[in-house]
């Protein structure tokens, strides 16, 4: 991940733990990205890391939703084909995806969607 998208991340989920500690420990990123020799990429590769999955889950079903992925991007980011994959296939199982561009739209999408918690 890009040094902006990271620190976007950061103050993303900064916020989260200081607005919902009930919620802290279920929202968690999934690092995927990052440089790795070819012996890691395959160890974790066979492990089950996947291309394109997004950068946080919050592992809270709501009235619509089993979840809510979220991929960071700076400002003008675009998906990866593999991302816009994960993106499909995990709405079709019922979850909510969203991109997230910075810590403003973040608290919009967070507060949205867990206005439907019950």
């Amino acid at each position: 991940m890009q040094n902006i998208e990271s620190k976007i991340q950061q103050a993303c989920v900064r916020w989260f733990r200081l607005q919902y500690p009930r919620y802290a420990g279920l929202l968690y990123a999934i690092p995927n990205g990052g440089a790795r020799n070819a012996v890691t990429g395959a160890i974790l590769k066979a492990e089950g890391v996947r291309a394109g999955v997004a950068d946080l889950f919050l592992s809270v079903p709501n009235r619509f939703y089993h979840g809510l992925y979220i991929e960071m991007k700076k400002p003008r980011g675009r998906q990866q084909e593999t991302q816009k994959d994960f993106q499909r296939e995990v709405e079709a199982e019922g979850y909510r995806y969203a991109l997230c561009y910075s810590l403003d739209e973040f608290i919009n999408l967070v507060k949205g969607y867990l206005q439907f918690k019950d």
